[in-house]
């Protein structure tokens, strides 16, 4: 990427509305990405995790602050990438599909939490019912 292509995403990057949302753990995610970095697609054999790892913490702390659509984010992310991608190897494009994988793996990890959380909902508020209903026979006799 050219010097002048970078000043672009980086002048791009008026960020939306900051937000953390605190389901996202990013000990969990590192841990996660630790263990996974591996099987992304066009991975470089002469990068080690040490390559990937800031990419990848782009990736869930952008959902985390970001959420709704990645395409939405993109411009912050490349900004975020730009700041903090140190010592990495991996060039933009590259860098911003581990992104997209962390931050899809986040979004996944949510979901799943927001799900499980609706059947906890669903299970308190049918034995709540049950209990009004056996509390209302109990006084009826």
């Amino acid at each position: 990427m050219t010097a002048i292509a970078q000043d672009f995403w980086q002048e791009q990057a008026d960020e939306p509305e900051v937000r953390i949302d605190a389901r996202i753990d990013p000990e969990v995610e590192d841990a996660y990405w630790q263990g996974a970095w591996w099987t992304q697609p066009n991975l470089r054999a002469d990068c080690s995790y040490d390559d990937y790892a800031p990419a990848f913490c782009v990736g869930y702390i952008g959902f985390a602050q970001y959420g709704g659509r990645f395409e939405d984010s993109e411009k912050c992310l490349c900004a975020n990438w730009i700041r903090i991608k140190g010592d990495s190897r991996l060039t933009l494009d590259e860098a911003m599909s581990a992104i997209r994988a962390a931050w899809d793996h986040a979004a996944q990890a949510q979901l799943a939490m927001d799900e499980e959380e609706d059947r906890l909902i669903q299970d308190a508020m049918a034995g709540q019912r049950a209990r009004a209903q056996g509390q209302q026979a109990f006084a009826a006799a």
